[in-house]
């Protein structure tokens, strides 16, 4: 019986006996029945094949289009595709050919040296040295030394004369990690340079002049340290031309799966390692954890996990994050509990009243808007306050 379809003839389906005349023609109208059935299924089968290879030939070419993407635009060392993070790129895209002053902000762990060196990478200095500096991680008695440099017999110590790493970034960018952590004795010499672009070296009084973009990062709110005094204001608004907040991870969950992928295949490279599964429950519960730490702490709990991993499949140390999760938890309601009760005896010393000169919103320091929202969110009713 032949296999026929719209494209034309598949095959045929045979049917043999070893008696004679054992087909009647009731047996051959079944049996061409069953051979055009037989030949869709066949067709829908062939034609899943063609499809399923044109989807892996094309996931293919996505991937290696994304790695091209990547790499001409300077980003190939920042893995996702969330929106946070594409705004993000974005601004840093249209932000690198300027040569402005870039403030990256946001939590530790998400990032903020990455996208410093790709701005770096997509400006005119490409071709120069990004010199990083972290604030936090030098002595304050040092940081000084550090930055501008000092010539011999400046202090004790001083044997040999020094380059400061404002000089190494001449014609380059000068990238200050944590840039909140400068002394209040150093901002006005940063601003000098950001202004002047010149300064002298400790012990000297020759000047030195470097032609550098600045690229500055924190963790810090800066504008809660001008209000404390701790921080210069008229630094902070040198610094603050080109603001960029990094997203925290919490807030890009999309892009945690590739991150992961991404982390089990470079450190089972790193540990000579092969692992071709990451199970669905341990997936699930990476996405859902809430990443204090963001990136870094994600890419510290997959060196543990590939660490404990003995086979091909991912070993994920889930109690530990179940734990950790109980415990953020509780820290959440303990929190809300307070500020619920905080809100509430003041909306009693206010006698109910919300808005206005005497209201609760004044004396909390906050929006009308802002607090009817937390009372909404916190359940406050108005019985909480008027008993």
């Amino acid at each position: 019986m032949p296999l026929l379809t719209s494209k034309g003839a598949l095959g045929t389906l045979n049917v043999g006996s070893k008696k004679d005349k054992a087909f009647s023609v009731q047996d051959e109208e079944i049996l061409n029945q069953i051979a055009a059935q037989l030949a869709i299924a066949l067709d829908n089968a062939r034609a899943y094949r063609e499809i399923r290879a044109l989807k892996d030939r094309l996931a293919e070419e996505k991937l290696y289009l994304e790695d091209e993407i990547r790499t001409e635009l300077h980003f190939e060392e920042i893995i996702g595709d969330s929106p946070e993070l594409k705004d993000v790129l974005f601004q840093a895209k249209t932000v690198a050919p300027s040569g402005s002053t870039v403030l990256v902000l946001g939590e530790t762990g998400t990032g903020k040296e990455l996208i410093a060196r790709a701005i770096h990478r997509m400006s005119k200095r490409k071709d120069a040295s990004f010199i990083k500096v972290n604030c936090a991680a030098i002595p304050t008695g040092l940081l000084e030394s550090e930055l501008f440099g000092h010539e011999k017999g400046a202090f004790t110590g001083a044997v040999t004369r020094k380059v400061g790493r404002m000089e190494l970034a001449d014609k380059g960018t000068l990238f200050l990690d944590e840039v909140g952590e400068i002394p209040l004795e150093l901002q006005p010499k940063l601003l000098r340079v950001l202004q002047d672009h010149e300064f002298e070296r400790l012990g000297s009084n020759r000047t030195v002049r470097v032609d550098l973009r600045l690229i500055a990062a924190t963790n810090r709110n800066l504008s809660e340290r001008v209000s404390e005094g701790a921080f210069r204001s008229d630094l902070f608004y040198r610094l603050n031309v080109f603001p960029i907040q990094m997203p925290p991870l919490r807030d890009r969950r999309s892009d945690i799966p590739p991150l992961v992928r991404h982390f089990v295949k470079k450190l089972a490279r790193r540990m000579d390692k092969h692992i071709e599964t990451i199970p669905s429950e341990n997936m699930e519960a990476l996405i859902h954890w809430h990443w204090p730490g963001n990136i870094r702490e994600l890419e510290n709990l997959i060196e543990r996990s590939v660490i404990l991993t003995e086979g091909l499949v991912l070993r994920t140390p889930l109690p530990e994050i179940r734990r950790d999760r109980g415990s953020a938890d509780a820290a959440d309601i303990t929190l809300a509990n307070t500020e619920r009760e905080h809100i509430i005896r003041v909306l009693r010393e206010c006698g109910g009243l919300v808005s206005g000169a005497r209201g609760a919103a004044v004396k909390l320091g906050l929006k009308r808007t802002t607090l009817q929202s937390k009372m909404v969110k916190l359940k406050i009713d108005r019985k909480d306050y008027t008993s």
